[in-house]
């Protein structure tokens, strides 16, 4: 039974026709993710991606553009009594050089090519994403 909705924000940092990714091990699976996180209560969807990126990167963003909204329900992989609302935005980052990772889940991060063939991403809608980023960027 669906019994909890978990928002989640997340952002496409795109540079030079590649888009930054996060490797993360999630629940014992490894995952390849955009940056964002959870919604907390009392909180905004651009304020949560900017104290996201602070946590976890240690940068400032510029929030570009509103980019995608999960269309689709979907149950979270990780909770069986969860529903995820997903929604993504282009966001530059303002001061890269004090780009430092400091959550301890986070193994890397790439800036990886908008251009390759296939889709790395293991989640449905971040799979989406990656290919609206390819249309928009190539």
């Amino acid at each position: 039974m669906i019994d909890k909705i978990n928002v989640r924000v997340y952002a496409c940092a795109v540079k030079d026709k590649k888009v930054l990714t996060l490797f993360e091990e999630y629940a014992g699976d490894q995952l390849i993710k955009f940056p964002g996180g959870g919604l907390e209560y009392g909180e905004g969807l651009l304020e949560c991606l900017h104290r996201e990126f602070d946590e976890e990167l240690n940068v400032k963003i510029d929030i570009v553009e509103h980019f995608y909204t999960q269309e689709n329900f979907l149950v979270s992989r990780f909770r069986e009594n969860e529903q995820l609302l997903t929604i993504y935005y282009i966001v530059n980052i303002i001061n890269e050089e004090d780009f430092l990772i400091l959550d301890p889940c986070i193994e890397k991060t790439e800036w990886m090519d908008i251009s390759r063939p296939d889709n790395p991403f293991p989640l449905p809608i971040d799979q989406i994403v990656f290919d609206k980023l390819k249309e928009k960027y190539l």
